[in-house]
């Protein structure tokens, strides 16, 4: 059985270091919350998905309607794939494999950002399906349940440390996006890859 590759999306398909913050930034100002910076909208990403970050960063719950200025500012939005990623995806469609994506995000993000990215998924699990975010591994048990395959046969590929660790709670392959804003060497990982390209290489690993 050869090995089904699950991506991440923010950092390891998408360069979203700038677009993702601001989309958060912006929708707090609107809300009338506090002054939040970059860093600290990147730190809330384990949180879940961007209801659940965007309360956080407010300091307060979500009126009904309110994460509209959120995903308002996502629309549009053209985040950069890193160099490579179109490339290999579309050799993985060639060769007769689905593109899956599993992301933090929920599922109305990350539509909306590999849509405006030009991205085409075959699969995609956002954190809105599952009851636990990264590093719980629902999302990958999930992704195997759909794609009727053993976490076992799963390479889920990502940037951060909870990415890898959802992979191992899976009993999946944890394979980490070396060129993804939160990599860190010091995690381990079952595999490091340099470039998106090289993940051709798992299929028949």
């Amino acid at each position: 059985m050869s090995t089904q590759l699950v991506w991440d999306m923010d950092g390891t398909l998408l360069d979203s270091t700038a677009v993702v913050p601001d989309a958060f930034i912006g929708a707090v100002q609107e809300l009338h919350g506090p002054t939040v910076d970059r860093e600290a909208v990147v730190a809330a990403y384990p949180l879940g998905v961007p209801e659940v970050i965007l309360a956080h960063l407010l300091g307060r719950p979500l009126a009904a309607g309110e994460a509209d200025a959120y995903y308002r500012r996502l629309r549009g939005v053209l985040p950069p794939p890193y160099p490579g990623v179109a490339a290999v995806l579309a050799e993985l469609r060639a060769r007769g494999h689905l593109v899956v994506v599993f992301t933090g995000a929920s599922t109305r993000a990350a539509a909306t950002l590999l849509t405006g990215a030009g991205l085409e998924i075959d699969l995609l699990v956002g954190g809105d399906q599952i009851a636990r975010p990264k590093p719980a591994p629902d999302g990958l048990l999930l992704a195997a349940r759909r794609l009727e395959l053993p976490p076992a046969a799963l390479a889920y590929i990502g940037d951060a440390p909870t990415d890898l660790r959802a992979a191992r709670a899976a009993g999946s392959s944890s394979v980490a996006a070396g060129w993804g804003h939160l990599y860190d060497p010091a995690e381990p990982a079952h595999r490091t890859l340099t470039a998106p390209g090289e993940a051709l290489a798992l299929i028949h690993a």
